[in-house]
């Protein structure tokens, strides 16, 4: 990301990294699978003969409790009959022609598909049993204008067993925790495209993940479901709360729309053109294999696509249910921003669930808030690997002057340094080795190179330090042209900014069609 912000210094303002969107999920675990839930009807003294019945009358009391929560307020509930209507669209449009500045705007309702449990007969047992599966039910949707987290909503479940989800947007809150602190901005839509003290800003948007995440939640129950201890008392009453789906920005907030205007196009052709398979498994973080674009068993697929939406040109790239898109918000902002809604493949370093003070080892993400530092950790990586990868896009250099800078000898540290010549197979080969994606994020090693420049490894020791030694004097070559730079104190090395640009474009122009450049000449 250095990179690329380096590379547009001139036009850029600055950068804000934090959540956009986040939807949670709150269940009840011991009453969400058939088995707790025949536990809790048994408990209750529920046959499953009563089941409809009994469930019928919950759903009434959560209806009626619903319509005195509208009522006390004074605001409208509304029936929606169309998926396809907005329920946010509508909602905004009572705030604001209500003038609703916090406290609830409305609640909405509307049938929609859920998980949830029915009773039927097993003809070969002759019995009745208990079955979960895809039913539809009615959906209550409460918005507010929260103090804390500005505006946001609630959706409950009026069957068993009554699952929640709350949406919220991290920009937001933002502004409500500028508002507080009396912070200058300009905000259009859920965008900022200028803030005063920048760096306060991204301390604020740190702070959030920081927050209390289970008892911020937790309070909020009681104002959408009231009647949720009723139903399943105080024993075990609380929610699991998990991430079911967030979305992580990189705005990059640019001094002028023609600036940005000026540069998108050139962003757009080189993803859609140079973002394959394998750059776009590196950038959400998936291992890519030394040879092919993806590891051999991956199951799935990897697309990109264009997409003209009402914010701007979006281009977007998607490895199943998660993805990366980038596009142009409100004239001058260029957002980056990573959709993470399947962390099966996404590793934290943690004990395992039930053994808080166990050993640790790298485990699966779980979608729990608990973890919500290492989502953001991993999205944040992800952007920085896509904006990095566009930092040589719209260089005006031409292309000899930046050539010019390797191609002649140098003297580095009292020696003298060959120069490069990146037409030849030897040199273009190192560039290309030092330049592969999997070094993007943690560097690589004399070790990394040894195994790319030499066909197979050797056993015999004397060959392998012979080879260990080529390969630290080619170390040597590239940091004394400035195209590489140590990591301190590791025996790591990445590219630097400089290196990143002129060999991008070495190697693009070794591989240009001699018939195009010819008639471009």
């Amino acid at each position: 990301m250095d990179g690329f912000i380096q590379r547009h210094r001139s036009s850029v303002i600055g950068i804000l990294n934090g959540f956009d969107r986040v939807r949670i999920r709150g269940t009840l675990r011991w009453l969400c699978y058939v088995d707790g839930f025949g536990k809790y009807l048994s408990a209750i003294k529920v046959l499953l003969k009563d089941f409809k019945r009994y469930a019928e009358g919950i759903t009434d009391g959560v209806r009626r409790a619903t319509e005195r929560i509208a009522e006390e307020a004074g605001r409208p509930l509304q029936y929606l009959g169309s998926p396809s209507t907005s329920k946010e669209e509508v909602a905004r449009a009572i705030a604001e022609r209500d003038g609703i500045r916090e406290g609830l705007i409305c609640v909405l309702s509307a049938v929609e598909p859920c998980w949830s449990f029915s009773v039927g007969p097993n003809r070969e047992r002759k019995q009745l049993e208990l079955r979960a599966g895809q039913r539809k039910c009615l959906h209550y949707y409460h918005y507010w204008i929260h103090p804390a987290w500005g505006f946001m909503h609630a959706r409950l479940q009026t069957w068993f067993p009554f699952t929640v989800h709350l949406c919220l947007n991290g920009r937001e809150w933002l502004g409500r925790q500028m508002d507080r602190a009396g912070m200058g901005y300009e905000r259009r839509d859920n965008c900022f495209v200028r803030i005063a003290d920048l760096e306060r800003a991204q301390a604020l948007m740190n702070r959030q993940l920081r927050t209390n995440w289970w008892k911020m939640l937790q309070a909020l129950v009681p104002a959408f479901h009231p009647v949720h201890k009723e139903i399943v008392g105080d024993g075990r009453s609380d929610y699991y709360w998990s991430v079911e789906s967030s979305e992580w920005a990189s705005d990059v907030m640019f001094e002028s729309p023609s600036a940005l205007r000026a540069l998108y196009p050139r962003l757009l052709e080189h993803g859609m053109r140079h973002f394959g398979s394998r750059e776009v498994m590196r950038f959400l973080g998936r291992r890519v294999p030394r040879e092919g674009n993806v590891l051999q068993g991956f199951e799935g697929e990897v697309v990109t696509d264009l997409r003209e939406r009402p914010e701007g040109m979006r281009i977007k790239h998607r490895i199943n249910q998660n993805s990366i898109k980038m596009y142009d918000k409100q004239g001058s902002v260029l957002r980056v921003e990573t959709t993470l809604n399947n962390v099966r493949e996404v590793k934290v370093y943690r004990p395992k669930e039930g053994d808080p003070r166990g050993p640790k080892s790298w485990r699966q993400l779980r979608r729990g808030v608990a973890d919500i530092h290492r989502r953001a950790a991993v999205c944040q990586a992800a952007n920085e690997r896509y904006l990095e990868s566009l930092a040589a896009v719209g260089e005006s250099t031409p292309l000899g002057e930046l050539a010019e800078t390797v191609c002649r000898p140098v003297m580095w540290k009292g020696k003298r340094a060959r120069a490069l010549n990146p037409l030849s197979s030897e040199d273009a080969t190192l560039l290309q080795a030092v330049n592969r994606g999997e070094f993007a994020v943690h560097g690589f090693r004399n070790r990394d190179l040894r195994a790319l420049l030499y066909a197979s490894a050797t056993r015999d020791p004397k060959q392998a330090r012979r080879q260990s030694a080529a390969i630290t004097r080619k170390l040597r070559l590239l940091r004394a042209h400035g195209l590489i730079r140590k990591v301190p104190h590791t025996h790591r090395y990445t590219l630097s900014p400089k290196g990143r640009t002129i060999i991008n474009a070495l190697l693009a122009a070794r591989a240009a069609d001699t018939a195009k450049l010819a008639n471009a000449a």
